[in-house]
């Protein structure tokens, strides 16, 4: 572990994993080992992202059923091109963030940005990712600040992150680089602040694991937004974190979608 000049520890040092995921199978594990494998062939620079980062970092141990992949976008296609001459079946999920390779019914994710665009993998992210081992193989995780910036917008009915946050926070909060943390959230601030006040509530006696300077920096926003009159442009921000669940904000009460034309006035 090494020090910017601000103090800041950094999440360059080797990092032995407290802990792994407890998976499905016997059948899961021996195709996720294989997979690592076939990736370290690759020589394509990529990520172990999800469950097992959350547990090295945590030493939370749970089950899980599925393994993430991170690359940066350029690469992706690299990726699942080699595992399709390989004879995996791969599949695009979602051209903008997502593919997958299976052996059915197993797979992997192969991951280059966050399902709404504002986390887009960089070289940023190796800079900062943790040495490790997973599975018998060498591999980066993704540093916890990057892992934490990744997880804050997961927030719908059918799955929510803010424990993980919460807990990264927690048990991580040393290798987290808070000035990039707020970096990565400039224009979504207040996504930010809504996840360190849920851990300041969940864990009392733990609040100054959140740098004070940054409580008092975001607060000071909040305190100069109030002082504005409301935006003029009826946005629905909340389909940043669900299409789905805010679909009745566009489609009957007059919002407009985050990445559409905006319809002014009240």
């Amino acid at each position: 572990m090494v020090s910017d000049p601000e103090g800041f520890l950094l999440s360059t040092a080797p990092l032995e994993a407290r802990a792994e995921p407890i998976l499905d199978n016997a059948e899961a594990e021996s195709f996720y080992a294989e997979a690592i494998g076939e990736l370290l062939e690759t020589g394509i620079p990529f990520l172990v992202a999800g469950t097992f980062a959350v547990a090295a970092y945590t030493g939370i141990s749970r089950l899980t059923k599925d393994f993430d992949i991170f690359c940066k976008a350029g690469d992706w296609p690299r990726l699942l091109s080699y595992f399709k001459s390989k004879d995996y079946e791969v599949e695009i999920e979602d051209e903008r963030w997502i593919g997958k390779v299976h052996r059915r019914p197993i797979f992997f994710d192969v991951i280059f940005a966050s399902s709404n665009g504002t986390t887009p993998v960089s070289d940023l992210w190796f800079e900062h990712s943790c040495q490790t081992n997973v599975l018998g193989h060498p591999v980066r995780l993704v540093g916890p600040t990057e892992l934490v910036w990744s997880k804050l917008f997961i927030q719908n009915r059918n799955r929510y992150d803010g424990a993980d946050v919460a807990h990264l926070i927690l048990r991580a909060h040393e290798r987290i680089d808070w000035k990039r943390l707020l970096q990565h959230m400039e224009v979504h601030w207040e996504v930010l602040l809504i996840h360190l006040i849920n851990f300041r509530w969940i864990y009392p006696s733990e609040r100054d694991r959140v740098p004070s300077w940054l409580m008092d920096e975001l607060l000071d926003r909040l305190s100069h937004q109030r002082q504005l009159p409301p935006p003029q442009t009826r946005i629905c921000r909340g389909r940043m974190f669900s299409a789905a669940d805010y679909e009745i904000d566009v489609r009957e009460w007059g919002f407009s979608d985050i990445d559409a034309e905006g319809v002014s006035g009240r």
